[in-house]
C-alpha cells in the first residue's frame, strides 16, 4: 500500500508506474499488507513503456513470474532474469516478439526447478531418435515412449536448445512453426508439473 502516491505533492508515486525497477523501504503491517514509506528508482525502462508492444511485452513478462513463482520465498536467478530481460527489450524493441518471449518461459522454468530434458529421452533415457514431446514425462521422447504427446520437429527441438543456452536479447531466430512447438513444449510442461496455465506469448 502506498498512501498518497496519486497525490501530486507525492514523493514518490511517480516511482511506482509500471514495470519500473526500484528498491523500496516496506513497513510491515497486519497480514501480507505493507506499507511503502520509501522508494529509489533502479532502472526506469522509459522506452520499452513507450510502445503498446513493449508494454505488452514487459506484461506477459511479469504475468508468467508471478504465476509460477507465486510466494515469499526469494528468486535471485528468476528475478535477475525478469530484470535482464526488461533492459534487452528497453535497448532494443525488436526483441519485444514471440521468440524472445518463449526464451524467457523456458528459462523461466529453469528457475522454478523445471527444466525440460531435451537432449535424451525423459523417459527411458534413449539418446534418440528424439521425436515427440511430452509434459508428463519432463521432455522430448523417443518413439517407444511416445505415448500422451505431441509431434515436435528437430527444426523446434534445435531452437529450444539454442534458446536455453543463449541471453534473451540473442534468442535465436525461429519460425512460426518452431516458435508454436516451443511455446506448446513450455506451457505443458507448466501445466503437468505446476498445475498452473501461462498467458499466450506475443503474437508475433
Amino acid at each position: 500500500m502506498a498512501k498518497g502516491a496519486r497525490k501530486p505533492t507525492s514523493k514518490f508515486g511517480a516511482r511506482l508506474e509500471p514495470f519500473m525497477r526500484v528498491k523500496m523501504v516496506l513497513r510491515a503491517g497486519r497480514g501480507d499488507l505493507y506499507t511503502v514509506t520509501g522508494v529509489e528508482t533502479v532502472q526506469q525502462f522509459a522506452r520499452l513503456r513507450e510502445t503498446a508492444a513493449g508494454l505488452d511485452w514487459a506484461a506477459r513478462c511479469c504475468d508468467a513470474i508471478s504465476r509460477l513463482l507465486d510466494g515469499p520465498d526469494a528468486h535471485p536467478f528468476a528475478y535477475n532474469l525478469l530484470a535482464n530481460s526488461l533492459a534487452a527489450v528497453d535497448a532494443d524493441q525488436s526483441l519485444a516478439g514471440k521468440g524472445a518471449q518463449v526464451s524467457y518461459r523456458l528459462k523461466l522454468l529453469v528457475a522454478a526447478g523445471l527444466q525440460p530434458c531435451l537432449d535424451s529421452c525423459a523417459t527411458c533415457g534413449s539418446a534418440g531418435p528424439l521425436i515427440a514431446f511430452s509434459g508428463a514425462a519432463g521432455g522430448v521422447v523417443c518413439p517407444s515412449c511416445e505415448a500422451d504427446s505431441f509431434p515436435i520437429r528437430a527444426s523446434a527441438l534445435d531452437w529450444l536448445l539454442a534458446a536455453l543456452a543463449a541471453p534473451v536479447a540473442q534468442s535465436p531466430p525461429g519460425g512460426d512453426v518452431e516458435l508454436r512447438m516451443a511455446e506448446r513444449c513450455v506451457n505443458e510442461t507448466v501445466e503437468h508439473h505446476a498445475n498452473i496455465r501461462l498467458r499466450p506469448a506475443a503474437a508475433r
